[in-house]
């Protein structure tokens, strides 16, 4: 049985493999006493494109530099797509192992490969096998594979002299059961040693990494704390106490548990890797934990964005991350937009004033209340902003299918009227509004266009200050007076995101006045409630 640790190759999607030189000694020294066979320190490459550390390279130059534990193989991995690009594979491995295995502190090469890059990545194992290294292929989201396709891809390896063939649960959906369902697949066609690399995403990474040695697999991955993209993986703290307990040998995890608590926890509060619902809806979805990771990173996505997101990729399919595709997600509406009532009736030549969500609304509610009571705008609410009386409230405006969802009890409890894109919502956002008062606007979504219509809008994102923007547009509104848009920190995006949004309704065409009267941080023509 092997044990690899990959901490610092998996681990580096966090920190662009920018590790300090103490961090990787005291990781070696950790990794030798817990009883850690094979270290991979990161990746050889010859892609060259915005700064990445040391470990996204790991050249012999770079390792020869660092004290390296005696007894202990060091390992670095390849991506297949490296293999299979202009140049021949060949060329490929002479660049990146210019020297033998004798000659180099590397002893395993892993190549990491989805099922449509193995048969062109496989002869690089002769080529490595010539230079004397040790070869490892990783088979990458292999979850939803059939048993003859598995079985297809055994086959081909087993024409090369490949030391290892490992699978990954790269979407970390796979059950126990799975797991030896694979292993089974796998041996109809593949005699040599097998490997595992799980993800923790449904809180199984350990589990199907300890049901894989009970079925044959005689190496397994972890990193410390998990530390990888995403939800993580198995946990060397703990995998290293289950192999040690079935090789009957005493470990020191001493040496391990400090550097946890000096580096790798801090680490893990600063970029935030680790199991939550999110990661466990994708792992149960197949959807690629990269989507997950991007939308945490990113402040403009709430909670109700990243679950509508998730539940776009879990219909659309969203195996393979793209940014467009977790753009196009996020837009949520798609299609020829609908509706059946026209504003114009309550809108036309009227003042509106839209309350959002901010802190500015109670903190001036006597003038806000003051001024409806003398001047009687068109009061519109966003979602359930309930900070005045609701007397003063004449509509409310919600468009998200989550949000809307999550609030459509209260909701029904709210006495206003809803605008909302009914016709377009899902089927179970319809039924759980069926009892409440409706006002059916409809909206697409459409990158750098506002667009007014009687019973629609054209959005360039459906955010629901876009949607009351485009209601009291189409509508003819007088003007549109906002109140509680305080906007964030100065260095938060979504001050930015808002920004872009309100430049682009001003000069869209129809675009009514816009005047802020309560105190915003975003690109607001401002006035003040108590002038009013």
């Amino acid at each position: 049985m092997n044990l690899l640790d990959c901490t610092l190759r998996d681990g580096g999607y966090y920190n662009s493999w920018d590790f300090s030189i103490p961090l990787i000694q005291g990781y070696l020294s950790a990794m030798q006493a817990a009883g850690v066979d094979v270290v991979e320190l990161g990746f050889r490459s010859l892609k060259n494109s915005g700064f990445k550390g040391a470990c996204a390279y790991t050249t012999d130059a770079f390792l020869n530099s660092l004290s390296l534990p005696e007894h202990m193989d060091i390992a670095v991995m390849i991506n297949g797509n490296e293999l299979v690009g202009e140049l021949s594979v060949n060329e490929v491995i002479e660049r990146l192992f210019p020297v033998s295995s004798t000659e180099s502190p590397v002893s395993l090469v892993r190549i990491a490969c989805h099922a449509h890059e193995f048969s062109q990545a496989l002869p690089a194992t002769e080529c490595l096998k010539r230079k004397g290294y040790l070869v490892g292929f990783n088979l990458m989201q292999v979850a939803d594979r059939t048993e003859q396709e598995i079985k297809e891809l055994a086959c081909l390896a087993a024409d090369y002299p490949i030391d290892v063939l490992y699978f990954a649960d790269s979407m970390g959906g796979m059950s126990p059961d799975q797991v030896a369902q694979i292993i089974g697949w796998l041996r109809n066609e593949w005699s040599g040693a097998l490997g595992i690399h799980t993800h923790d995403n449904m809180g199984l990474a350990l589990s199907n990494t300890l049901r894989a040695l009970n079925e044959g697999v005689s190496w397994v991955d972890s990193t410390v704390t998990g530390m990888g993209r995403g939800p993580g993986n198995a946990l060397t703290e703990e995998l290293a106490v289950e192999m040690a307990e079935r090789r009957g040998k005493t470990i020191n995890l001493v040496p391990l548990m400090a550097l946890i608590h000096a580096h790798f926890k801090p680490m893990q509060v600063r970029c935030g890797w680790g199991k939550n619902i999110y990661y466990y809806l994708a792992g149960k979805y197949g959807i690629h934990p990269t989507y997950i990771q991007e939308m945490l990173s990113d402040s403009r996505f709430s909670e109700e964005d990243v679950l509508a997101v998730i539940e776009y990729l879990r219909e659309e399919g969203g195996k393979k991350f793209s940014l467009n595709t977790l753009d196009a997600a996020r837009h949520f509406y798609h299609g020829s937009p609908k509706g059946r009532w026209m504003p114009v009736a309550k809108f036309g030549g009227r003042d509106v004033l839209i309350l959002g969500t901010g802190p500015g609304v109670a903190q001036h509610r006597a003038a806000l209340e003051h001024y409806i009571h003398i001047y009687q705008p068109l009061v519109l609410a966003l979602n359930t902003q309930s900070a005045i009386s609701a007397e003063l409230i004449d509509l409310r405006v919600a468009c998200h299918p989550v949000r809307l969802l999550a609030d459509c009890e209260l909701h029904k409890e709210l006495p206003q009227p809803l605008i909302t894109p009914y016709s377009m919502l899902p089927e179970n956002v319809q039924e759980s509004l069926k009892d409440k008062c409706i006002l059916d606007f409809g909206l697409n979504v459409q990158a750098s266009v506002f667009r007014f219509s009687e019973k629609y809008c054209t959005l360039p994102v459906s955010m629901v200050i876009a949607y009351a923007l485009a209601i009291a547009t189409s509508g003819q509104a007088s003007r549109i007076l906002m109140a509680g848009f305080d906007g964030y920190g100065a260095d938060d995006p979504r001050n930015i995101e808002m920004d872009r949004l309100l430049d682009l309704y001003r000069s869209s065409a129809g675009a009514r006045e816009v005047l802020a009267i309560t105190p915003t941080r975003y690109r607001l023509d401002t006035t003040s409630v108590y002038a009013l």
